[in-house]
């Protein structure tokens, strides 16, 4: 599969959907609208990207919009690679591609977790890392260094509710 072919055909299948195009170290990087993410994915799918390898949320504070969120993708088939970036503000959701990419699961819940970033239509979306009544989003850069709770003293009662 090459890669600018494979552009070129998605701008003809869903056309104003890439936003930007980049070159990160070597795999190339596209950023699309997230009304139009779930079709370019859908698509990307059916060019022969058949495995996620990852979902990223990045925190860009004080960058508007505040979010991205990175999908890796690759071909198994001749181990090409893609990133697909969407940028979005504090309280956009982004659709979920968990059911079209079964990997995508956990690393959406992951992003949910940490960043507090929804996914629409997903099918299990709670944490995953961090406990149930945890307040906040530890990966957000206005999250405080020290926690929540920094200045109270560590209490094993309350501990043994969460192991």
């Amino acid at each position: 599969m090459e890669i600018e072919k494979t552009l070129s055909a998605l701008s003809k299948e869903c056309p104003d959907s890439i936003l930007k195009r980049a070159d990160r170290h070597g795999m190339p990087e596209i950023t699309v609208g997230a009304d139009s993410f779930l079709k370019v994915m859908e698509t990307l799918r059916g060019f022969g990207f058949d495995m996620l390898t990852d979902v990223v949320g990045i925190d860009r504070m004080p960058r508007m919009p505040r979010f991205d969120v990175v999908y890796l993708l690759m071909s198994m088939e001749d181990f090409c690679r893609l990133a697909i970036t969407v940028e979005l503000v504090e309280g956009q959701d982004v659709p979920s591609v968990s059911g079209i990419w079964n990997s995508a699961n956990w690393g959406e819940r992951e992003v949910f977790d940490l960043l507090g970033i929804g996914f629409s239509g997903h099918p299990d979306l709670r944490r995953i890392l961090m406990w149930e009544n945890f307040e906040g989003h530890p990966l957000r850069k206005d999250f405080p260094l020290e926690g929540k709770d920094f200045d109270k003293p560590f209490d094993t009662e309350t501990i043994k509710d969460y192991f």
